[in-house]
């Protein structure tokens, strides 16, 4: 399983599913960030935390942690 946090900067990629449960992930599919939805990799921060993507049009930064919920495919 590829998640967002193993994305490289510059890719686009391609929401697959949201794991975890609750506030969280409620909290991430507010933000825009839902099944199917691109997702392009602007920067990474230098200690990989946090990761900065363009979501439907705006910026947004992750931290790894929510990264790691996000499942990618291609």
């Amino acid at each position: 399983m590829k998640t967002l946090k193993d994305a490289k900067i510059g890719e686009t990629v391609k929401v697959a599913k949201l794991h975890g449960e609750g506030a969280v992930k409620r909290r991430i599919m507010d933000m825009g960030v839902t099944k199917g939805t691109e997702i392009y990799i602007r920067k990474v921060a230098p200690l990989g935390d946090p990761v900065e993507v363009t979501v439907r049009g705006y910026e947004l930064s992750l931290r790894k942690q929510d990264a790691e919920i996000i499942e990618i495919g291609e």
